[in-house]
């Protein structure tokens, strides 16, 4: 029961739900960068919250799955194919064995998940799935998949998605290779075609630059750099300048810690972020807005909108409320 990599895509890892509980230790808790998109794809194939899959980047990888299996593909907007045939977005698609899924760049938004029912089955390290990219650890041996890579599917997985096309009644195409639900998930996280609005309270230490800076962060657009990665995005715009030039002790960083190096330009930390930083931190990005973010490719355009933490509090609630209401309708499909 495996998917065989013909071709491997830009960057393509394993990811689950994260190592949690671990950063005192310096390991952070990782996970999918978009966890909307990759917990939609679970929940689209029948699967726990946390099971792993694939994450996807800008462009895709040509898989030969080597069993039947029910897929996903949420996300990113990619061109995808099944056997030639244009694969739809955010359903639950079987695939037959010998079926080669090919994907191709996308076109908007920057990642994807392909979720497996029963899930990719490598041994789990820490608790987790997950590759860790700057250590070299987790996943399929601690690294981006290469072309002649075997990936291990859960022993049912061809008696899964047998059940749950079953279950789902998917219709029999009448031979054609593809069998694909008639409804999808919902894309929660794409981003907005001028520029993205990504909401931020003012950080540990927006005091230490000057008021040109302090408006600069919140009133010009940024642009995601190329130089940006799952560990950092490196935003382009004009050089924030500090007050003076003191140094201060490294401390704990989170996800969505904005912080800003001696060269001015500001680095929004990402899930494999470091758990520990010297550089100042500007800002705070509220935690409903980072997969938004995660999905902005290079040269994509985005603004900061001033909110307090009670906002982004709310806004935290409101993106479960959609999300928990779209995972509990399709968990509904699945009940018999």
């Amino acid at each position: 029961m495996s998917v065989r990599v013909l071709r491997p895509g830009l960057l393509t890892t394993v990811q689950d739900g994260g190592r949690r509980g671990l950063q005192h230790l310096g390991i952070v808790p990782g996970g999918a960068m978009d966890p909307t998109a990759f917990g939609f794809a679970n929940a689209l194939v029948g699967n726990h919250a946390g099971e792993a899959a694939l994450e996807i980047t800008l462009l895709g990888p040509q898989l030969a799955f080597e069993t039947d299996a029910l897929i996903a593909l949420c996300g990113a907007e990619f061109d995808a194919t099944l056997d030639g045939q244009a694969l739809p977005r955010d359903r639950p698609v079987l695939v037959k064995a010998g079926g080669r899924l090919a994907t191709g760049r996308a076109h908007r938004g920057s990642r994807a998940y392909l979720g497996v029912a029963g899930g990719i089955a490598l041994e789990p390290l820490l608790g987790s799935r997950s590759t860790y990219l700057p250590a070299g650890f987790g996943g399929f041996q601690g690294r981006a998949l290469r072309a002649g890579d075997v990936l291990p599917l859960a022993p049912d997985a061809a008696a899964l998605a047998s059940r749950h096309a079953r279950t789902l009644q998917l219709p029999d195409p009448g031979g054609a290779p593809l069998r694909s639900a008639h409804w999808s998930a919902p894309s929660l996280t794409l981003p907005e075609q001028e520029f993205s609005v990504i909401h931020a309270m003012q950080g540990r230490h927006f005091g230490w630059f000057d008021a040109a800076s302090q408006r600069g962060f919140f009133d010009v657009t940024w642009r995601v750099s190329p130089d940006s990665d799952r560990m950092g995005f490196r935003l382009l715009g004009p050089a924030l300048a500090r007050l003076d030039r003191d140094e201060i002790l490294s401390e704990p960083t989170c996800l969505g810690t904005v912080q800003v190096p001696a060269d001015g330009a500001p680095i929004a930390l990402m899930v494999d972020h470091q758990t520990t930083g010297g550089y100042p931190k500007i800002a705070e990005i509220a935690g409903a807005d980072m997969p938004r973010l995660a999905q902005l490719a290079p040269g994509a355009a985005l603004r900061f909108a001033r909110c307090t933490l009670t906002e982004a509090l709310e806004l935290r609630r409101v993106a479960r409320r959609r999300f928990e209401a779209a995972r509990r309708g399709i968990a509904w499909k699945y009940q018999t």
